[in-house]
């Protein structure tokens, strides 16, 4: 191995999100229009496909590629969901929250203040992805957030119980 050579490359995170979706290039669109990413670089594949393509969206890359299940690689609308989601800190939640809603996102769960001190909202992409959009506005002692993560998580029960009945 070169020496010279950076285990990681320039402008990675040790994890790095690999994305599968059913028409990677409309879904190029979406997030640069959704979350301003940028396209950093595209590789076409057969019959017009995306193999890979790569996204910064702040100082984080993301990779993106076709579903193509010929190869055992679907994206979360072929499986009927997706058990993941990724939570992305932006500096003005509430804008960047109607820009992704405009864009064509839909709201799993609505913006609000979270007690540990991020304001936070849900949506999912036209792809199947999961997005949680958050910016931090308070800073939380470890005691406040234990009691009030009892509270919310009391008040949580209560719904599920409702909900139940």
């Amino acid at each position: 191995m070169n020496q010279n050579v950076k285990w990681i490359p320039q402008g990675y995170h040790t994890i790095t999100p690999n994305l599968t979706v059913k028409d990677a290039s409309k879904a190029i669109d979406f997030y640069k229009n959704a979350f301003g990413a940028q396209e950093v670089m595209r590789m076409p594949g057969p019959g017009g496909k995306v193999m890979h393509a790569e996204l910064k969206f702040g100082d984080s890359t993301f990779m993106l590629a076709d579903e193509m299940p010929e190869m055992g690689n679907k994206g979360p609308k072929s499986y009927g969901g997706t058990p993941t989601s990724f939570y992305v800190f932006v500096e003005n939640v509430d804008n960047a929250w109607k820009k992704a809603l405009g864009a064509g996102g839909k709201e799993v769960m609505p913006l609000d203040t979270m007690f540990w001190g991020d304001r936070t909202g849900r949506l999912e992409d036209p792809f199947g992805h999961h997005w949680v959009l958050a910016q931090h506005v308070k800073d939380v002692s470890p005691e406040e957030m234990k009691k009030a993560g009892e509270e919310w998580m009391s008040k949580m029960a209560s719904k599920m119980q409702e909900t139940h009945r």
